[in-house]
């Protein structure tokens, strides 16, 4: 299967090929010919790389999956990060050009909000990448009420970033929501207290490699609740 972003640049290579492969076999040109086969080889390697492999999704409540295919390169706690909470970590995934760049969704919830923030283009497996670098944020509240972030972070050779989630929006983890084209990294930020199952070089696959787990909520109101019966007990 090929992802719908790539169709237009695959049937471009694909008409310049054989348009050039016919110009050059009519003059008999070899330097028409040798265009034909550069393009030829470029139009291939687009095909490989939009490809969208089937998957078949196996999630559960407050499971973290893979958002993209890549090798984790950092795993972080941060100080503070607005949306999740005083205290979060990170876990940021990059991808080469040769990994399927189709991006998926980590886990089932609603959408709160999608941010598009314009930036540089550094190395997307470089740490300031995170910050810097042109990128779409994505706050997700999950069935429980946790708060998770993904962000889709453009590299060098990355400059389309496509997101196709809106604010309101309920998804389900392991959905396909949007691809970076030719190069990226992706991050995942949820609270300190998740359970990351990942490591960093670890190799991991979009809505297949499971990356942690989300800590269940604390219900204030049943424990206050159950302090409450202790001490009309005592």
């Amino acid at each position: 299967m090929i992802a719908r972003d790539g169709w237009t640049l695959i049937l471009t290579g694909l008409l310049v090929t054989v348009v050039a492969l016919w110009a050059a076999t009519r003059w008999d040109n070899l330097y028409v010919f040798a265009i034909g086969v550069l393009f030829a080889i470029a139009t291939l390697f687009t095909v490989y790389f939009f490809r969208d492999p089937e998957r078949v999704i196996q999630a559960e409540p407050d499971m973290l999956m893979a958002p993209a295919d890549g090798r984790v390169v950092k795993i972080d706690t941060l100080a503070t990060y607005p949306f999740v909470g005083d205290r979060a970590i990170q876990v940021s995934i990059f991808l080469s050009v040769f990994n399927v760049h189709v991006n998926r969704v980590p886990t089932a919830g609603t959408i709160a909000y999608v941010k598009y923030n314009p930036g540089q283009f550094l190395a997307a497996y470089e740490d300031k990448a995170s910050e810097v670098n042109e990128q779409t944020e994505i706050g997700l509240v999950t069935q429980s009420g946790r708060k998770v972030i993904f962000k889709q972070i453009a590299g060098i050779i990355a400059r389309r970033i496509v997101c196709r989630l809106s604010q309101g929006e309920t998804v389900a983890a392991g959905s396909r929501f949007g691809m970076i084209k030719f190069g990226s990294r992706v991050d995942l930020l949820v609270p300190s207290d998740s359970r990351i199952t990942v490591k960093v070089g670890q190799a991991v696959y979009g809505g297949k490699t499971v990356m942690g787990y989300l800590a269940p909520p604390v219900t204030v109101s049943n424990t206050s609740k159950d302090r409450e019966e202790i001490n009309e007990q005592l």
